[in-house]
Parts: structure tokens; sequence; C-alpha cells
């Protein structure tokens, strides 16, 4: 079977691609829709929360250095800590997507998989 698939920007495809019948049923099932906007929308929420902390420590070494330069035990200064802060959040938040897709994620696939059988 073949059919057109319709691009992400909402164009028409150039040429028709085969695509088995499952899949059809799997993209256009109500479960496989749930689970794009749910990641969709918990992605963009942590982008934007990353994007937040890394452009923060950014923007303060640049408008406020002498703020990260406050000596907080001997030689280490406050941009340490605040550095090292902003590469453990990357890490917590990756961690944090990865525990929801093998949860909730993982089921709505399940569920949509299941809906694409006959």
């Amino acid at each position: 079977m073949t059919t057109k698939i319709q691009a992400r920007d909402g164009s028409e495809p150039s040429n028709e691609v085969p695509v088995a019948p499952e899949i059809l049923r799997i993209l256009e099932s109500s479960a496989f829709a749930e689970l794009r906007a749910r990641r969709r929308r918990f992605s963009a929420i942590l982008t934007v929360l990353m994007l937040v902390i890394y452009y923060g420590f950014i923007v303060a070494i640049a408008f406020a250095p002498q703020w990260l330069a406050i000596p907080i035990d001997g030689v280490i200064t406050l941009g340490i800590p605040l550095g090292l802060g902003v590469i453990l959040s990357a890490i917590v938040l990756t961690g944090i997507y990865v525990r929801r897709a093998n949860g909730e994620f993982d089921a709505l696939t399940a569920q949509a998989i299941r809906s694409a059988r006959p």
C-alpha cells in the first residue's frame, strides 16, 4: 500500500511512500497523537528549563563577573559550584526525561501499537 504522508511542516510530499497498514493505523490512533503531544510538551518544558539555567549562567558571567568571583572557601569562588550546578542540572534533567520516557511514554507507545492491531 502506498500513501502520502504529510511532511512535518504541513506541506505535501513530493512522492508517495509505501507504508504498511499497521503503521498507518498507529499514526492515526488517538493514543499516538496523545503520545506525541505529551512528549513534545514535556520536552519543550525541559528544554526551556535547561536554556534558562545555561544562559542564566552565561549572563551572570557576562554582566556580573564580580558576583561569581565572591570567595566561598579559600580559592573556591561562587562561580565554581554554580558552573558545576549547570552541568549537574543537565544530567538530572536527562534522568528525569529517561524516567518518564521509560514509564509513561513507553506505556503510551504500547497502547498505540495495541490500537493498530485489527
